[in-house]
């Protein structure tokens, strides 16, 4: 469980730095909507944290934004383009199925999730589920 929450922490902290050079638009379109994904993940990671202030409002929109983002995954990754700053694995469109699969689990467990959350105690079970179905697909498509 940890282990996504910081994995999320340190996505979004490394984003600005990871884009800069990027010279195919739609890398860095796909890099910037994995850097959204992330953004969220810290909104609700630093609540269950305690690094800030539970709001439920927040957490929900944020699920909502996550299912969001995680919807448009598949068409941004249509085109197979490459870049040295890309993490993205050219396994993604040998096996592009399961990569779209992967996404719509994370969409569909945002989306589920999203309005529920009511009070702190809930953040556990959406970070696990979050972190679970973020991890699945950069456990096989993207570079470590």
């Amino acid at each position: 469980m940890k282990k996504y929450i910081a994995i999320a922490l340190i996505v979004s902290g490394t984003a600005a730095f990871a884009h800069s050079g990027v010279k195919d638009p739609d890398v860095m379109n796909r890099m910037m909507g994995m850097s959204e994904l992330a953004k969220q993940m810290k909104v609700i990671g630093g609540m269950h944290m305690g690094q800030a202030s539970f709001d439920a409002v927040a957490v929900n929109a944020a699920l909502e934004k996550i299912a969001e983002e995680a919807s448009y995954i598949p068409s941004l990754f249509e085109k197979k383009a490459l870049d040295p700053k890309s993490e993205a694995l050219p396994v993604i469109w040998d096996d592009f199925a399961t990569f779209t699969a992967r996404a719509e689990t994370l969409q569909t467990t945002a989306a589920g999730f999203a309005g529920t959350v009511e009070s702190s105690g809930d953040l556990m079970q959406v970070m696990h589920e979050i972190g679970r179905a973020c991890g699945a697909c950069h456990a096989d498509f993207r570079a470590k």
